[in-house]
């Protein structure tokens, strides 16, 4: 409690701008029942209540925008990060959410000078690169991008980070870590949001993405999973020059994804593009199991010869065997029409989530009934996703992280193959996939390499038991079995009973000091004050503050 304390002392500046731009977008009542005004008012920092009038005309999900944006590079990537939590929000507010940009103004070279010589280990970028163009060719809120060649002649592209950017990304993490805290104690409707686990995953998320040498590692990795197919183009990564501020990437420079009209004026074939791209993705997510998270068309490019490149690989995702095998399982019951196959699924994905098993079930046979007569070919998968997400919302269901950023990407990858071929069907790519991987679960060594592991784990449970036993009978004679329950709000409630007790000591202390400087009156002799003993009137003076704060604090408190 003394270190979060510290650290909330630490960050109140931030603290302050933060429920700020909260109370004048609409979430005033918020920054109320989390106690974060009265902290920031006795620090002495004035909060507007007032200033939400001015935005009271937009709506909700507008509102949240805008406070995110105006928030800075932390809150705008968390907001990223809800737009792929379909399962969270409507498709009202994703949509919403999807309009968060990471751009941000450029800053000068100089200042973005230091973070190069601490990656190059203080060699002068210049010498080291030619054509160093020191104009940014992109400037997010993490990390700017330059263009330059290696001595050789291979142009390439270096992305460094902003510095200070740690800094603050951290303080706002502490908050963010802290709110959540918050949060799920006095908003008991939103503990089934887990805010507290999406803040834990948000970090770690972004830490990697801060980590401009990870970046690399990760497309290091696609580049050798896709070394055999011409069709792809991951940029290549020049180790020499990286570090946790900067790495450097072969450039490719191709028609963006979102440029339809240029590539048709290039002579590309956009239906073999959609169906390259397709292919792509589908193989990354249901064979290799490590995916582009976040494929939209600023980072896919079209090169000549009908080739697809992928580039920004700062958030990717992972899957692991038995989530691609639930993937499978997922497109297959809804084939076979078994909806029983399909609920299993579901109820495994949810995991300790509360729910009606009869009411999901009357829902999973209509969603089936639904797709009944349609082959897997003509399936639209963003509606089939976006109806499957609405069912789990109505239910109050909250999905792994990793299916849904699993989800919203193949939507993603959906819209784009539309954009290049109006009849492009997710379904028709998605079967031979499915095919491979029912085919490589069921393969002779797959089995086999399963039924080893089976009988390792049953082996070890055998041979472990009466170990086990052993020792949770000698600990029960010595009296050490504990019982551990977790109370809701016990925390808040132990908060609480801290801050009565902290009054209740500094009350005693008081009446002890009145008591003590009333009898150090009646002596006659030492120094003196206005005509009274000086430790006896200080004594009193203490005594008049101690009360003056406990009143205030009760008041404060609504409890006068």
């Amino acid at each position: 409690m003394l270190l979060e304390t510290i650290s909330l002392v630490r960050d109140l500046p931030r603290l302050h701008e933060i429920s700020s731009v909260l109370i004048r977008y609409g979430g005033g009542d918020m920054v109320r029942r989390l106690g974060v005004g009265s902290i920031l008012e006795r620090a002495g920092r004035v909060l507007h209540w007032k200033q939400a009038v001015e935005n009271e005309h937009l709506e909700p999900a507008v509102r949240f925008r805008h406070a995110l944006e105006e928030l800075g590079p932390t809150f705008i990537k968390l907001g990223q990060v809800l737009a792929t939590r379909v399962d969270l929000f409507s498709p009202h507010w994703i949509a919403e959410l999807e309009k968060l940009q990471s751009s941000a103004p450029a800053l000068p070279f100089e200042d973005m000078l230091p973070q190069m010589l601490l990656a190059l280990e203080g060699r002068d970028p210049h010498a080291v690169f030619d054509e160093l163009n020191t104009t940014p060719r992109a400037a997010a809120s993490i990390a700017q991008v330059y263009e330059a060649k290696l001595k050789d002649g291979t142009p390439v592209i270096i992305k460094v980070r902003r510095p200070g950017i740690e800094d603050k990304i951290e303080a706002d993490l502490r908050i963010m870590a802290h709110i959540a805290r918050l949060v799920e104690a006095e908003f008991p409707e939103t503990r089934r949001y887990q805010p507290r686990q999406v803040v834990q995953q948000f970090a770690k998320s972004m830490r990697r993405e801060l980590d401009l040498a990870a970046e690399a590692r990760n497309i290091q990795r696609f580049g050798e999973k896709f070394a055999d197919d011409d069709t792809v183009a991951i940029p290549k990564v020049y180790w020499d020059y990286i570090g946790h501020t900067m790495n450097v990437q072969e450039r490719i420079d191709g028609i963006p994804g979102n440029k339809i009209t240029q590539a048709t004026a290039a002579g590309l074939d956009l239906r073999v593009l959609a169906d390259r791209g397709a292919n792509v993705v589908l193989r990354m997510i249901l064979i290799h199991g490590h995916f582009h998270a976040d494929p939209h068309p600023g980072n896919v490019f079209y090169l000549p010869g009908n080739r697809i490149a992928l580039v920004d690989f700062g958030m990717t995702g992972m899957l692991t065997h038995e989530r691609r095998n639930q993937i499978a399982d997922l497109l297959i019951s809804i084939i076979s029409k078994d909806e029983l196959a399909l609920l299993d699924v579901l109820l495994e994905w949810t995991g300790d989530s509360v729910v009606n098993e009869g009411k999901l079930a009357s829902d999973v046979i209509e969603f089936i009934f639904n797709y009944s007569s349609v082959h897997l070919k003509d399936i639209s998968f963003g509606n089939l996703l976006n109806e499957l997400m609405a069912m789990i919302r109505e239910h109050h269901l909250v999905m792994p992280s990793d299916l849904t950023l699993l989800f919203k990407t193949l939507i993603t990858l959906e819209g784009l193959g539309r954009q290049l071929d109006p009849e492009f069907d997710m379904g028709d790519h998605t079967a031979p996939f499915v095919k491979e991987v029912l085919r490589l679960r069921y393969a002779p060594e797959a089995v086999m390499k399963r039924g080893v592991h089976s009988v390792k784990d049953i082996a070890s449970i055998l041979t472990g038991l009466p170990r086990d036993l052993a020792k949770f009978f000698k600990e029960l004679r010595r009296g050490r079995v504990r019982l551990d329950i977790d109370v809701k709000r016990l925390d808040h409630f132990g908060q609480q009973l801290d801050r009565t007790t902290n009054r209740l000591t500094i009350g005693i202390m008081t009446a002890s000091l009145v008591i003590g400087s009333s009898i150090v009156m009646t002596i006659q002799g030492g120094p003196k004050i206005f005509g009274m003993p000086v430790l006896g009137f200080l004594g009193f003076l203490i005594a008049v503050f101690n009360s003056l704060w406990i009143v205030f604090s009760i008041w404060r408190s609504g409890k006068s």
